[in-house]
C-alpha cells in the first residue's frame, strides 16, 4: 500500500482556527444546556415550577430558530471574522444580563437575546469552519464544533450545577461571561481575517435562497429537528427524572449530567470519524439507537443504575448522528453555505423547543418523567422514517439540484472526493 504523500498530509490535518471554533462553541453550549442542572434551584429562587422553569431552555431554543437564519442574512456580506467576535461580544453581555436578572420575565428575555447571539456564532462559524476543509472533511470540521458541545456536557453543565448548588445559580451566568471572553480572545488571536467578495462572486441572499426549492433539504432539516427534539425532550428533565424517580440524591446529577456529555463526546469522535464515508448509516444508526435508548429509559426509570447508564448511551447516539446531520445540509445546500447552517442549526432548535415543551405538557398532565422518555421515543421514531424517507429519494433522484449548480463546488472539489452525501451505508 502506498504510504500517504504530504499534501495527503495537509489535506488531513484540521486548521487551528476550527479548534478555536469549537473552543467557543464550548462556551456557548454551556450556557444552553447548563439549564437543565439548575432548573430546582432557579424554580425555588424565582417562584415558579418545574415545567416554567423549563420553558426558560425552549426560551435560548427559539431565539436560536429565529436568529440563526435572520443574522446568517443580515451579515451575510459582512466580514466573517468580525461578525464571529461581534456575535460573542453580544453573547457575553447577554450572560451578564441573566446573571443580574431581578425577575423570571427578565431572565426569559435576557435568555432570548443571548440566543441570538449564539444562533449567529453557529451559523458564521459552521461556514468558516466548512470553507477551512476539503469537502471530504466536512463531516470531521462540524464534528470538532459539535464536539465544543460535548465538551460542554462533560466539564460546563455539570460545573454550572455544581455552581448552582453551592454559590447560586447566578454565579454559572457569570462563569459562562467569562468563557465567552476566553472564546472573543481566540477569535481575535487565531481566526484568519477574510474579506468579503465583491465582484460577481459575492454572497446574494436571493441566491442563496434557492436551497429551499429542494425537497431533500426540507427532509435534512425534518431529521434534524426530530433528532434534537427526541433527545432534548427527555434531557431537558432529566436532573428531575433522576431525583424524583430514580431515587438518586440531588448532588449526583451533575455527574450524571458529565456522564451523559462523555457519551456525547464519543458519539462525535466516532460520528465524525465515520459520517463522511457512511452518511445515511450514520444518521439511520443513531437515530434509530436513540429511540431503543429512550424507549428502555422509559421502562427502567425507577433504577437508578438503569438511569445512569441509559443516560450515558443517549448522549452517544445523539451526538453519533450530529456531524453527520451537519455534513449532510451542507453537501445539499453547498451553494449557499451561511444560510445552510443557518437552517441547519435552526432546525435543530426547532427540537430543542418542541422537546422541552412537550416533556412539559407530559409533566403537567401528570403523566410522570418517565412519559417524558416515551414521548422522546416517539419523536427520534418519526425521525427514522424521515430519514429512510430521506435515503430512498436519494437513491432515487441523486445529487441536489442546487448542489449541481453550485458555483462553489469546484471541478478540483469533484476530483479531490466523492460527495459524501452520495454513498450509501
Amino acid at each position: 500500500m502506498p504510504s500517504s504523500s504530504p499534501a495527503d498530509s495537509a489535506r488531513s490535518r484540521m486548521p487551528l482556527a476550527v479548534y478555536v471554533l469549537g473552543l467557543s462553541v464550548f462556551a456557548l453550549g454551556t450556557s444552553e444546556f447548563m439549564l437543565s442542572g439548575l432548573l430546582q434551584p432557579v424554580a425555588r429562587d424565582m417562584g415558579v415550577s418545574i415545567p416554567t422553569a423549563g420553558l426558560l431552555i425552549s426560551a435560548f431554543a427559539i431565539g436560536m430558530v429565529v436568529g440563526a437564519p435572520v443574522l446568517a442574512a443580515a451579515t451575510l456580506r459582512l466580514p466573517r471574522r468580525t461578525t464571529l467576535m461581534a456575535l460573542l461580544a453580544a453573547f457575553g453581555l447577554g450572560q451578564i444580563a441573566g446573571a443580574l436578572a431581578p425577575s423570571y420575565g427578565v431572565l426569559f428575555a435576557s435568555r432570548v437575546v443571548s440566543a441570538f447571539a449564539c444562533a449567529g456564532f453557529w451559523a458564521v462559524g459552521a461556514a468558516v469552519a466548512v470553507s477551512l476543509v476539503p469537502v471530504n472533511a466536512r463531516a470531521k470540521a462540524m464534528a470538532v464544533m459539535v464536539g465544543g458541545l460535548s465538551i460542554a456536557n462533560i466539564a460546563g453543565v455539570p460545573a454550572g450545577a455544581l455552581l448552582g448548588q453551592h454559590a447560586g445559580w447566578r454565579a454559572a451566568f457569570w462563569a459562562v461571561a467569562g468563557l465567552s471572553a476566553l472564546g472573543l480572545v481566540g477569535v481575535v488571536a487565531l481566526v484568519p481575517r477574510t474579506e468579503v467578495p465583491t465582484g460577481d462572486d459575492r454572497p446574494r441572499l436571493r441566491a442563496e435562497l434557492r436551497i429551499y426549492r429542494d425537497r431533500q433539504v426540507w427532509l435534512a432539516l425534518v431529521a434534524t429537528a426530530l433528532s434534537g427534539g427526541a433527545v432534548f425532550c427527555l434531557f431537558s428533565y432529566l436532573g428531575p427524572l433522576l431525583t424524583d424517580v430514580a431515587g438518586l440524591d440531588e448532588g449526583w446529577v451533575p455527574t450524571v449530567l458529565a456522564l451523559f456529555g462523555v457519551g456525547a463526546l464519543l458519539g462525535t469522535v466516532l460520528g465524525g470519524r465515520i459520517a463522511d464515508a457512511h452518511l445515511f448509516g450514520t444518521m439511520l444508526g443513531g437515530i434509530t439507537a436513540s429511540t431503543v435508548v429512550l424507549s428502555a429509559l422509559a421502562l427502567t426509570a425507577h433504577s437508578a443504575v438503569a438511569a445512569v447508564t441509559l443516560a450515558l448511551l443517549l448522549g452517544f447516539t445523539a451526538f453519533f448522528t450530529a456531524p453527520a446531520l451537519n455534513a449532510r445540509m451542507f453537501n445539499l445546500a453547498n451553494a449557499a453555505p451561511t444560510l445552510a447552517g443557518a437552517t441547519n442549526t435552526s432546525a435543530f432548535n426547532i427540537g430543542n423547543t418542541v422537546g422541552p415543551w412537550l416533556g412539559g405538557l407530559v409533566i403537567d398532565l401528570g403523566w410522570g418523567y418517565p412519559a417524558v422518555a416515551w414521548t422522546g421515543a416517539a419523536l427520534a421514531g418519526t425521525g427514522v422514517v424521515t430519514t429512510v424517507a430521506a435515503m430512498r429519494l436519494h437513491r432515487a433522484a441523486g445529487a441536489s439540484r442546487v448542489i449541481a449548480t453550485s458555483a462553489t463546488y469546484s471541478p478540483a472539489d469533484a476530483e479531490a472526493a466523492p460527495d459524501p452525501s452520495r454513498t450509501t451505508p
